[in-house]
This record gives C-alpha cells, structure tokens and sequence, in this order.
C-alpha cells in the first residue's frame, strides 16, 4: 500500500483540552493523595514536591496547591507555623466520594478489556499505574479487584491478570469499531448502504478527522481508499500468523490503538505511558509513526512539555462525544478549581454544595466547558503532503526525534 505522509498540523482546541485535562489529572492525583494520608495535622508543600514530575505539572506543587484554594487549603504547620501546609478543604471531601462511586461504575471492566488487548493477558502493575487516572481505576485497584472479583483478576509477582473471561459481559472482545458497524447497519439508510465498503463513509471504516485542507485531497482520498479497503481485524483477535511488515498488520495495529484509546475516560493517552505497553500489545518499536501517518484517526501533542495522543473522533467542538460519569465529576473538580483562581480565597464562599452533586454559583459549568480559547477544533499551520513508498528507517528515526 502506498503510503501518505501528512505534516504535522496543531490543534489549538485539542490543545486546550490537553491541557486542563492535565491540570484535571495533577489535583486529582493530589486528592487521592492527600486522602489517604493521616488528617490530623497538615501536609507540608515541601513533602509534597517530589511529586511534580510524576503528577506531569509544568509548576511547582506549592504554586499549583496555591492556585487552587478552594481545592488545597493552606494552613499553619502546628509546630513550624512559616511551613507551607496544606490541608483539603470541605469541596475536595465531597469531590472525593463522587469521584469514587463514578470510578466503581465499570473501571474493573476497562481494566479488563485493557489486559484482553495483551498477549498473556497480564501486565506489570508499574506498565498499569500510568494509567490509572486515563482508566479510571481506583487508587488500590491492585489489592481492592482480586477481592471484589476474585474469580476474574490476579496479582502476582507484581503482575495482575485475566484468571477467566466467563465473568465477563458477552460482548466484552467486541472492539469500539465492530459495534458502532453494528450500530450502523442496523439504523443505516439506503444511501450509506449503497456506498462501497472501500468507502471511508461504511460503516466499519474508521472515522476520519483530518486537519483542515487534508481531506479533500485527491492523494489522500486515494490513499484512504485503498487504506479501508483493508481487511479489518478486531484487536482481540490473535495475530500471530500476520507478517508484521505487511500493511494488514500495520491495520491491526491501527485498529488496537484505536480500541486502546477508546477505553481512556478521556479518549486521550501519554505516549510513555503506551511505550510500557508495547510488547504486550505487538507494537513496532517505533510505533509513533502510527500515530503521525494517521492523522485523520489520532492527534498527535507536544503539549505539556510531554508528547500525548489523541482519539479525533472522541471530541466535538471542544466537548467529549461520549461523555462518561467519571468524566462529568471531573468536570466538576475542574469547575471548582476553575472558581479558586478566579476569585482566590473568596472562592469557596462562590460555591454551594450540596450531596445530591450539583454545584451552584456565579458562573456556568455549561459556559466554562465549551472551551476558553479554543476556535472549534480550528487547525493551524498547515503544510503540504508528499507520496511515500518504502520509508527507510533514518526517517523514522527523524520523526520520533521530532515529536520528542
């Protein structure tokens, strides 16, 4: 199959989203951080701050804990009164629990899903705890799942597995793309069934999003053409007798990483966090030119100062498509961390709480999430496209290079 190679193209609105999702990420790690640990005297910031690179901040903790008082409140040390010391506030408390019961909806199903992708249908806890916020999983997902499904996980030697699926719901190896195909044909009209299944408007196509002026062109067209004129091959399947070097293969890849990214609450997901991943997966080793040769599937950022993937088709205008109640509370965390940089110390006083989950105050939580300063999705600095046949690996080399 002949290749297209498309330059990469920012996304300011996929950006924005990027970002206040890794603000999301940091406070609530930090929740769960400072909740288990003893209430009885505050947390010093200092205590706090090796934690900065694993919590993916930018800023010092003790400058982000400090911008988001209504979340962090920082409190005289009792015995070192100039110790910077932080304590949760009553907010954080009722953030806590209704971020529990949306994390206990169905995370011990992604996480399933998630070792059924694999080829021994286990991974190593230290390959899992990266994507514990992505997933959803509770802080001692490790210790509380054998216990509450004891005939499904595993944990041994710092490894959890699948110990049968029989447990699980019968549709559980059917991938993200299989049953919106089924979706569609069973809703479909007679126009989309008229179309031929090399089309990239059939239903069992990947849906394509590519950056503004790509689309339409007729190099790209062709390519895509012959792209989902591919055998599609579900990511549960075995796929041990594929050449790797073949473009099916390189479809199967497409299509696990795809599924892999559906399973985010976010529909996003940090490449080092994937890289853990990728022998059990049966990712090439330079994988990232998956994700930069398809770009109408996935976005590629450097946000962050770290390099994060995005599902396209999870967004529209700046909002999930699929909004999960894990993703709806974190809204609300982002809310309320939003109410503390505006209005500070006086923040807490602009919320009303109350226990059935609905936060009331002088601002919208409808207006704060159509995102703030984000142009529709709106695509900048486009550049042209080049035809590609055998690609020598000097060139990947460059590309990973590029998007470290």
């Amino acid at each position: 199959m002949q290749k297209v190679r498309l330059k990469w193209v920012k996304n300011r609105g996929l950006d924005h989203i990027i970002a206040r999702t890794t603000s999301i990420r940091a406070s609530c790690l930090l929740l769960d951080h400072l909740a288990r640990l003893p209430s009885s005297s505050p947390v010093p910031a200092r205590s706090l701050a090796r934690l900065q690179k694993p919590l993916g901040l930018t800023v010092p903790v003790l400058r982000f804990l400090r911008r988001h008082p209504t979340l962090f409140a920082e409190i005289p040390h009792p015995r070192f009164p100039t110790l910077p010391s932080f304590s949760l506030t009553p907010a954080s408390h009722l953030l806590l629990g209704r971020l529990a019961r949306a994390s206990a909806l169905d995370s011990h199903l992604r996480l399933a899903r998630l070792l059924l992708l694999t080829r021994s249908k286990s991974l190593p806890l230290a390959s899992v705890l990266p994507l514990r916020f992505d997933l959803g999983l509770p802080y001692n997902f490790a210790a509380a799942f054998p216990v509450a499904h004891p005939d499904l996980f595993a944990v041994s030697n710092n490894h959890i597995s699948l110990s049968t699926t029989s447990r699980l719901p019968e549709n559980i190896l059917i991938s993200s793309l299989q049953r919106r195909h089924a979706e569609a044909i069973d809703g479909a009209t007679y126009r989309a069934l008229s179309r031929p299944p090399s089309s990239s408007s059939a239903p069992l196509a990947f849906p394509m999003r590519f950056p503004r002026g790509y689309g339409g062109m007729k190099k790209v067209k062709a390519w895509m053409e012959e792209f989902h004129r591919l055998p599609y091959i579900s990511p549960y399947d075995d796929a041990s007798g594929i050449d790797p070097e073949s473009d099916i293969y390189e479809k199967r890849n497409i299509g696990l990483l795809h599924e892999l990214l559906g399973l985010m609450v976010h529909k996003m997901v940090r490449r080092n966090a994937i890289r853990l991943l990728r022998e059990e997966l049966g990712l090439p080793h330079k994988f990232t030119r998956l994700f930069t040769r398809y770009p109408g599937v996935f976005y590629l950022s450097l946000k962050c100062k770290t390099t994060t993937v995005v599902l396209r088709e999870g967004y529209e205008r700046g909002k999930l498509v699929e909004q999960h109640p894990l993703a709806a509370v974190r809204d609300k965390v982002f809310y309320v961390m939003r109410t503390g940089v505006l209005y500070r110390g006086k923040g807490l006083s602009k919320l009303v709480l109350d226990e059935d989950g609905d936060e009331e105050g002088v601002m919208d939580g409808d207006e704060e999430f159509d995102g703030e300063g984000m142009d529709k999705d709106a695509d900048v600095e486009c550049f042209g496209i080049e035809i590609v046949g055998n690609e020598e690996n000097t060139d990947d080399e460059d590309n990973e290079q590029d998007m470290d």
